[in-house]
């Protein structure tokens, strides 16, 4: 039984035993399921994002860069059709409720696309370590990938450097970009990742890791789905939003996790989740 459950948790009650997970997650920072939804499942997906990806470059704040050809775009549930299959998937109800505990909040979606051209990102985590993670080593937060397409090694797959989500230093540039001088150490433990139209992974956003440059003359869209524990703030930082009629179509089991206001029209996301360290890579 994995030593990292949330207090109170027992494996039990979880729907997958998901223990090596968790243990990944706290030693690696990061962990995956293989073949959890179906080749379709992800097309449907992919052909979603490219039509939010669309409107989203048509406006004003639509979409925000994260690096030369690389776009971060936050959407609303319901511009993706998978979105209660991705939510309610066993294994991701059960990783969320043995780290994150039982009240656990969904709190992000949206969907990086690397173009032809974009390049290799800085080493970096999403966001300052909060303290509770410093104190108690202990994670509140996961964010969940799920890739629209089979990755190959030229469309600048996602890198990772394992276990360095408790890595912590006065150097790091808004808490977030360690100094040039801890690159070796991150190179030495880079892992690259190539999941396939229909894998899930899951991780702590604390662990190092970077974008790729993509060689080839494809898009690697990426879905982002990002859940917090109670003590968690990312949403804070997040616009995510339902209309009344679709909420009313919503399972209980995700009602209650789904930390959003529910309205009448839905207004298009203006992104603010920047990073600005991110904007001109790995210069």
């Amino acid at each position: 039984m994995s030593t990292h459950l949330y207090p109170g948790t027992s494996v039990h009650e979880l729907d997958v035993d998901v223990s090596p997970d968790v243990e990944a997650l706290y030693t690696d920072g990061v962990t995956a399921r293989k073949g959890a939804f179906s080749t379709r499942w992800a097309d449907e997906l992919r052909e979603d994002i490219e039509a939010a990806f669309e409107e989203a470059l048509s406006r004003p704040g639509g979409a925000v860069g994260r690096g030369p050809n690389r776009y971060y775009v936050e959407i609303h549930p319901e511009q993706i059709r998978g979105f209660v299959e991705l939510v309610d998937h066993p294994w991701v109800r059960s990783v969320c409720t043995a780290v994150l505990g039982p009240d656990y909040r969904i709190v992000e979606l949206g969907f990086d696309v690397p173009l032809e051209g974009a390049v290799n990102q800085p080493w970096h985590r999403d966001f300052p370590m909060p303290e509770e993670t410093r104190r108690e080593r202990r994670l509140t937060s996961l964010a969940f990938n799920v890739t629209a397409v089979d990755t190959a090694e030229d469309m600048g797959p996602f890198e990772i450097a394992p276990g360095t989500q408790w890595d912590d230093s006065p150097e790091f540039g808004h808490g977030m970009f360690p100094p040039r001088a801890h690159y070796g150490r991150y190179q030495e433990r880079a892992v690259r990742k190539y999941p396939r139209r229909g894998d899930i992974s899951a991780r702590t956003a604390l662990t190092i890791h970077r974008g790729t440059t993509n060689l080839s003359d494809r898009t690697r869209p990426v879905l982002v789905l990002g859940v917090d524990g109670p003590e968690a703030d990312n949403g804070d930082r997040h616009d995510t939003a339902v209309t009344r009629r679709y909420w009313d179509t919503l399972p209980e089991r995700v009602r209650r996790h789904l930390d959003c206001p529910v309205v009448e029209e839905l207004t298009p996301v203006t992104q603010k989740h920047t990073i600005e360290g991110l904007v001109m890579g790995d210069a």
